[in-house]
């Protein structure tokens, strides 16, 4: 947990901020994962700070969602263009 906590703190993946009225304040949880080698054998174990995005409400927490993922027309048109040439 001292490795990300002090990941976080070097990258500043956060700032301190007012909280809006009107607002609720989003969560936070440890997820523990055990890294094994290829003999089964325990290598290390990690743990993730996340935040609890799923508590969030539409129109109040967030207004869009982005998600850097190419649609599937567009992946068809770029092999398309490949293809060609």
């Amino acid at each position: 947990m001292e490795e990300e906590i002090h990941s976080i703190e070097k990258n500043d993946t956060w700032e301190i901020a007012t909280l809006p009225s009107g607002h609720e304040v989003i969560g936070a949880k440890w997820v523990y994962k055990t890294k094994r080698n290829v003999k089964g054998e325990v290598k290390r174990y990690k743990a993730k700070l996340v935040a609890k995005g799923y508590k969030q409400k539409h129109d109040m927490d967030y207004e869009e969602v982005f998600a850097p993922v190419a649609s599937f027309e567009t992946i068809r048109l770029l092999i398309s263009l490949v293809v060609q040439n």
